[in-house]
């Protein structure tokens, strides 16, 4: 799985946990066609997660580090780290009784105007619920908060 290589330390122990949870975690699959826009998905039957590692390449316009420095990447790294979080959290939430674990009205308060428009794609889009997203959404940048649910709800 390509993806692995943008992955820090802390996202690394993301995924082993995942696994752990006994979730299948895939990358490119035909889902990540029918729509280029996406960079995960969570499938809720199958206990898969799906990392559209091509999709995010393309949008954040990766370049092969031997003709760029590996900085130049950093939009890939991140955007991948975040769909891998992302769709954790969704996991996390299936765990827990297709619960969100936060208050969504605190939620609703950290939402940013890129996040808010991500998260009404992803509610029309793809039928997930706004509290589920939106919850998904603000634990994309917290991966200590992500592992630690993991641990607490999946394991």
């Amino acid at each position: 799985m390509e993806f692995i290589i943008f992955l820090g330390k802390l996202d690394k122990e993301i995924l082993n946990l995942l696994i752990k949870a006994n979730y299948i975690v895939e990358e490119n699959k035909v889902e990540c066609l029918l729509n280029k826009k996406i960079k995960g998905l969570h499938n809720f039957e199958e206990n898969k997660i799906i990392i559209c590692t091509e999709n995010a390449k393309i949008k954040t316009k990766y370049r092969p580090i031997k003709n760029y420095l590996q900085i130049d990447n950093f939009k890939t790294e991140r955007a991948i780290r975040k769909a891998l979080r992302h769709e954790a959290t969704h996991a996390v939430q299936k765990c827990n009784n297709n619960k969100t674990i936060e208050d969504i009205k605190y939620l609703e308060k950290k939402l940013n105007k890129n996040k808010k428009k991500a998260l009404m794609f992803s509610t029309k889009g793809f039928g997930g619920t706004y509290a589920k997203e939106l919850e998904a959404y603000i634990m994309e940048d917290k991966p200590k908060i992500v592992k630690g649910m993991l641990k607490r709800y999946c394991l």
